[in-house]
């Protein structure tokens, strides 16, 4: 008998969780929308589009980077921010596309029988 674990899977059961965790919070998701309008910012420019503390958003900005859904490069005297979508796409393909697979196929099986008969 298998008992489920959470330590089943650990390093993707951890990387699913990170990206969970960051994505739960809208002012986080709100950095990302900013970051997939123009890639490259500094905190500065993300900063002045929120009504919060530099603190904060770097704490924000810290959850996303752990989640690898930003990375970060120093360019000179600035630290550029940038999204990436790779996490959100792993996530995407591991658990949406299982659970909408059926229903798609099911859907298409009905659109060509309908068809059919008509």
């Amino acid at each position: 008998m298998t008992i489920w674990s959470p330590n089943v899977e650990g390093v993707e059961r951890v990387a699913d969780d990170r990206v969970f965790k960051a994505l739960a919070d809208p002012t986080r998701r709100f950095l990302l929308d900013l970051l997939f309008t123009r890639d490259g910012r500094t905190l500065s420019e993300l900063e002045s589009q929120l009504e919060m503390t530099r603190f904060g958003v770097m704490k924000h900005l810290k959850v996303l980077e752990e989640a690898g859904l930003v990375l970060a490069r120093r360019s000179g005297r600035e630290k550029l921010h940038f999204l990436n979508p790779v996490p959100i796409r792993q996530v995407h393909d591991r658990w949406i596309d299982k659970y909408t697979e059926r229903r798609v196929t099911a859907l298409i099986e009905l659109k060509n029988d309908l068809e059919e008969q008509s």
